[in-house]
């Protein structure tokens, strides 16, 4: 038998009630104003999001969205404070790309309206594969 570890699916991002997450890497209050930024503009577009700042690594928040069936995730992370980047992790594949604070709201809605797809936007942007940890 096959055991899926997600429990609500890959829910399409057309029909996914919450399109996507934004999770700070840490509760560094640097993050904050780049939280309620990005999250301001998912609104402004019509995009429900989630801003999961709970306890736990980032692995496990992630994971916590995934069940909820989200299918993107905006990381807010120090990179984000020194290069005004965020990375955007696909729910579907688990990769992530870095992407411009500035284009990001604009990236989800397009992904999410079917106007790009997943592999367009990795066509776009640099594929992100791990975080130094020097701060």
């Amino acid at each position: 038998a096959v055991v899926s570890t997600q429990s609500t699916g890959d829910l399409p991002p057309l029909i996914a009630p919450t399109k996507c997450s934004v999770l700070p890497l840490s509760s560094s209050p640097e993050f904050a104003p780049f939280v309620k930024d990005l999250s301001a503009a998912l609104r402004k577009l019509g995009i429900p999001n989630k801003v999961e700042d709970s306890s736990g690594s980032i692995g496990r928040r992630y994971a916590r969205t995934d069940e909820l069936g989200i299918p993107f995730g905006i990381t807010i992370d120090f990179d984000t404070v020194k290069s005004n980047t965020v990375t955007v992790r696909d729910r579907n594949s688990c990769s992530q790309i870095r992407v411009p604070v500035s284009d990001t709201a604009d990236l989800i809605n397009k992904l999410c309206t079917g106007q790009t797809t997943w592999a367009g936007a990795k066509d776009t942007y640099p594929e992100f594969i791990g975080q130094e940890s020097n701060n």
